[in-house]
């Protein structure tokens, strides 16, 4: 853990009001609509098999109170129906808040503590804001569009450890990768090691900060990556689709993921997996 998340956020220097307003609003809900629940909450599969819980919906319903009070635009969860979700995207075009109330619902009902609660402002489909609270950790990660990223206040160096591609740790989803990509990864992986813990926006910011090297994911839906790709950017990060190398213009409700912090390891990273294909 970050010496810093022992005692929160111990240097906010560089971030925006803004921004303090949108932590101290996630920390609040997460507290009070969250962690009561964590260990204890029902929970129910939805049409596409996710989990839902009490929890899920009494903090989406919580948030999006609260950053309606700090920016009044449209606010996109996930615990909405599809045909919402789409009709909300189209109509915050000029503002929109995207959350996750909990990243990581398999593990938070499990007691595995790899969870957390992702909010993003987007404006004109962009990311411009970013925000995810693991509450286990006590680990604050945080970003604005151009202002760079941030892990419990403290600013995250936009450097990255120089390691080749056979040394390096992976957080690799198979879900929804190609069959022969899986195989080969299975079977001749270029990395020495990999995980997956199953909450995408931690993923993103765990690579933020250079606990995992670099990461693969074969289709994320917007909430997924609204903060945490920010968060990642703005550290300094590169990333590219697997079908393309403009990450921002990938599919945004099924958007794939090639990243890693140095810039060698990701071209070399990108120029593996594309050979797989």
């Amino acid at each position: 853990m970050n010496p810093s998340a022992q005692t929160g956020m111990n240097n906010t220097a560089g971030m925006s009001a803004l921004l303090k307003a949108v932590i101290a609003a996630v920390k609040l809900v997460t507290a009070e609509e969250i962690m009561p629940r964590y260990l204890k909450v029902v929970h129910q599969h939805k049409g596409d098999g996710s989990l839902c819980t009490e929890a899920d919906i009494a903090a989406q319903s919580a948030l999006a109170k609260r950053l309606q009070a700090i920016v009044n635009v449209p606010v996109l969860g996930e615990e909405m129906t599809e045909a919402e979700q789409h009709a909300l995207w189209d109509e915050g075009r000029d503002g929109l808040w995207c959350i996750d109330p909990i990243d990581g619902t398999s593990n938070f009902v499990r007691g595995l503590p790899y969870f957390a609660v992702s909010v993003a402002l987007l404006r004109g489909g962009k990311g411009v804001l970013g925000v995810v609270f693991d509450p286990v950790g006590n680990e604050i990660f945080a970003a604005e569009h151009e202002r760079g990223a941030f892990l419990n206040g403290e600013k995250m160096h936009d450097h990255a450890i120089a390691i080749p591609l056979n040394k390096a740790l992976a957080s690799v989803d198979l879900k929804r990768l190609n069959k022969k990509l899986v195989t080969e990864l299975a079977a001749n992986p270029p990395y020495s090691s990999q995980r997956n813990f199953g909450a995408s926006a931690l993923d993103w910011c765990y690579t933020a900060v250079g606990r995992y090297d670099m990461y693969l994911h074969g289709g994320q839906k917007l909430w997924d990556y609204a903060a945490g790709a920010l968060i990642f950017l703005e550290s300094g990060g590169h990333a590219c689709c697997i079908e393309t190398d403009d990450f921002s213009n990938g599919d945004i409700w099924q958007r794939s993921v090639i990243a890693a912090r140095d810039e060698k390891l990701f071209r070399e990273w990108k120029i593996w997996i594309r050979a797989q294909l």
